[in-house]
């Protein structure tokens, strides 16, 4: 599949909200979009609309952190510690589950929509049978506590594209590829460099890996995060992405940033394999298209906010975003070639 021109882009529609938007889930082929806020609800738009309509769905205690559409259903994950089945049409709670003792960081759907992945800051990553909402098996090979004592933060889990691995990441910088089947360990990389440590001002901690994608082809994953920071107050330091090849243990490409600071909230590869979108901020927003062939950027701009998440459409030439107290949608259409010029036999065929 041929994807948009990147240089091309520009924004299409942009909504404001109010509050923060963590996360997000597009009905699939169409632009109808779920949103789950720091006021604790979900919301239900549709971004094509003249005037969309928000319409709430409400059931949890805290901030909605994350959104995944499986088996007909929405399924929500929220600092409350939650995972809300939803029934779309209707918006009611189908079944609640207290799933975590902490902060769920991110709920996502396998692709083929049996199985739900909660990441928590309880360290664990927990497999839910999307269907009845049932603990299918519980993941934990991440550390408690960071090297200098501190409570961690298990950010991220990402499926790769034949359901078969599943990946998840910490504040710390390590990741841990399973086998979804059997909940083995099958590897583990490292990316150190995106996570701070101020051991003299504040003595506190800033960073982690905060996004995940594995290549189509399943060979490759794509961390995203954020650089070493001077200040912890703020994320001051360059946005940052590090390709590995997961199996060998190597990282193939690096990405240490350059125009905008923030972390890299969200990444995805389009279906060659051969490109990487990434979405993030800081008090700002980015959007940036990364060739891996060429080990280069392609095209980047100013997001209208930081943006939490982001859904690429089935044509590859639409982005959905949301963020802090915003939903945009991107186009990067290439342009429509020239009609072909008559042939001289059609313009022989109609002179006089």
């Amino acid at each position: 599949m041929t994807i948009g021109d990147p240089t091309k882009l520009k924004v299409a529609k942009e909504l404001g909200r109010p509050g923060i938007l963590f996360c997000l889930a597009r009905a699939p082929g169409s632009t109808r979009l779920f949103t789950g806020c720091s006021d604790g609800k979900v919301y239900d738009l549709d971004i094509a609309a003249e005037k969309p309509e928000a319409k709430e769905f409400v059931g949890h205690e805290s901030y909605v952190t994350g959104l995944a559409l499986a088996g007909g259903a929405l399924v929500s994950g929220s600092w409350d510690g939650s995972l809300i089945w939803w029934n779309i049409e209707t918006r009611e709670v189908i079944r609640k589950v207290a799933a975590h003792a902490r902060w769920v960081r991110g709920v996502t759907a396998s692709p083929d929509g049996k199985l739900i992945s909660s990441v928590s800051d309880d360290m664990t990553c927990k497999l839910w049978n999307a269907e009845t909402g049932e603990l299918v098996r519980t993941l934990e090979g991440h550390e408690k506590t960071t090297p200098h004592h501190y409570p961690s933060m298990l950010f991220v889990s990402a499926f790769s594209a034949d359901g078969q691995r599943l990946a998840t990441a910490d504040k710390v910088g390590h990741v841990v590829i399973w086998d979804v089947a059997t909940g083995n360990k099958l590897a583990a990389v490292e990316a150190p460099t995106m996570y701070t440590w101020d051991p003299r001002q504040r003595r506190h901690s800033i960073g982690g890996i905060r996004s995940l994608a594995f290549s189509p082809d399943g060979k490759l994953l794509a961390t995203g995060g954020i650089g070493q920071i001077e200040n912890i107050d703020h994320l001051g330091a360059a946005a940052r992405i590090e390709v590995f090849d997961w199996q060998e243990g190597k990282r193939t490409h690096e990405f240490p940033g350059d125009n905008y600071k923030g972390l890299i909230e969200q990444l995805a590869f389009t279906p060659a394999g051969d490109t990487l979108i990434a979405t993030g901020g800081d008090n700002n927003g980015f959007i940036k298209f990364v060739d891996l062939k060429d080990n280069k950027i392609i095209h980047q701009d100013k997001a209208p906010m930081h943006v939490y998440a982001m859904s690429v459409g089935e044509m590859w030439d639409t982005l959905y975003a949301a963020g802090h107290g915003k939903i945009v949608a991107w186009e990067f259409k290439a342009e429509a070639p020239a009609p072909a010029a008559e042939t001289a036999a059609e313009g022989e065929s109609k002179s006089p």
